[in-house]
């Protein structure tokens, strides 16, 4: 097959059109590696030179903290509120619930009623006990009317018999009258102590009906309902009671935390204690530590530790989760001299004709205050007066500072 000589001809590049391509290649290529150069020279600029002051944060601040916080902490550890007389009132016997008389919420006393079963069964026992003793002390009557009648017969009997004019047995008639009479009486005596106690019997049987508060508390549920079986013991599978309710005592609040025991050395009995409640985070309780429970949980190297609330308050309810910190005794007892109200890093402080400033940020402005300060802690001051806890200060600063100058908040 012959070869297309034309179609071949224009297929051949011409060699001024290849050189020309291919400095444009070139071109294109050294313009990339220039800005490639410029990038990096101003990257290495940026990052080993000195940064210009203009672009350095124009402040530095810190937040004043609350004395007593994490400073004063030798130990933070985490628990629950706790109370120690709590109980599920129930029943001394099985009976069919007739009245309830408790509501969640409720303020008992000690012996008050709260529900009452069922008693027709043992209301007719009682009054079955109240008849027999009743029936016995009238014949403990009758029989003391037929004994002190016996007594004058054998007086006059007797009498009779020393004037010869009746028989001696008819003395001893009499006499044995007196006699039985008497055994009569104290076996009537006997049976009426019996009946007493027969109806006291049946007069506590009642009472059992009537379940009681155990202690003066609050009621934090109710667990039955009119027309329902209760009973002391689990029985009758789930159609029987063992409750009619639960009871707090509020005054027996206290916190249960569970320190590792690599750590209990830090604690001790009588040291102080701050408790932070999850529900109140900005609310710090005093407390003090009660004891050491003498045992280790061996499951999680914890040993319980008992706190007690210094005072009480109605926002603080058991089974609340708390935070609690331990704090330092050498601070904890220093109770000389003013208390701390809040405490700053020292850099913070600017000394100047022999007194203490500070630059803090309110409203948005700068503000100079003369504060007066206490001991040091670590790095911060404590200042007596003219911070509170909360205030931002200025630590660093890059420019000078002037009384009103705005401040931006992301500065």
């Amino acid at each position: 097959m012959a070869l297309d000589k034309e179609k071949l001809e224009k297929l051949r590049i011409d060699p001024q059109q290849r050189a020309g391509g291919r400095g444009a290649g070139r071109l294109v290529l050294v313009v990339v590696l220039l800005l490639a150069l410029a990038a990096a020279l101003f990257a290495g600029a940026r990052w080993f030179g000195d940064e210009p002051e203009s672009r350095l944060p124009p402040y530095e601040f810190a937040t004043a903290s609350r004395p007593g916080a994490a400073s004063d902490a030798v130990l933070d550890a985490s628990g629950y509120v706790v109370a120690r007389r709590v109980a599920t009132v129930s029943s001394k016997v099985t009976g069919r619930v007739e009245a309830v008389f408790i509501e969640e919420g409720q303020q008992v006393e000690a012996g008050e009623l709260m529900a009452q079963l069922d008693t027709s069964s043992i209301q007719v026992q009682f009054d079955l006990a109240a008849s027999q003793l009743e029936s016995a002390r009238r014949n403990l009557a009758e029989t003391r009317v037929r004994l002190a009648e016996a007594e004058r017969q054998l007086e006059r009997t007797r009498r009779l018999r020393g004037d010869k004019l009746v028989s001696e047995a008819a003395l001893d008639e009499a006499e044995s009258e007196v006699a039985a009479l008497k055994a009569r009486l104290a076996a009537t005596v006997s049976q009426v102590d019996v009946a007493r106690r027969s109806l006291a019997v049946q007069e506590q049987a009642l009472e059992d009906l009537a379940i009681r508060a155990p202690f003066a508390g609050v009621v934090i549920s109710k667990n039955a309902q009119p027309g329902e079986m209760i009973s002391p013991v689990s029985a009758g599978g789930g159609f029987t009671r063992t409750g009619i309710g639960t009871i707090v005592d509020m005054d027996s609040r206290e916190i249960e935390v569970d320190v590792n025991e690599a750590y209990i050395n830090r604690v001790s009995p009588g040291q102080r204690v701050v408790a932070t409640l999850d529900a109140y985070n900005d609310w710090d309780i005093p407390a003090t530590v009660i004891n050491i429970v003498p045992t280790a949980d061996r499951q999680r190297a914890t040993v319980k530790v008992r706190i007690a609330f210094d005072s009480l308050d109605p926002r603080i309810l058991p089974d609340m989760g708390v935070k609690v910190r331990f704090l330092d005794a050498t601070l904890a007892d220093r109770d000389e001299g003013p208390k701390p109200q809040a405490l700053v890093p020292g850099d913070a402080l600017r000394p100047e004709n022999g007194r203490d400033y500070v630059w803090i940020v309110r409203n948005g402005e700068l503000e100079r205050r003369a504060v007066t300060t206490g001991g040091r802690r670590g790095g911060s001051v404590e200042i007596l007066a003219g911070v509170a806890p909360g205030d931002r200060v200025i630590t660093r600063a890059n420019v000078e500072l002037n009384e009103g100058d705005k401040v931006r908040g992301d500065e």
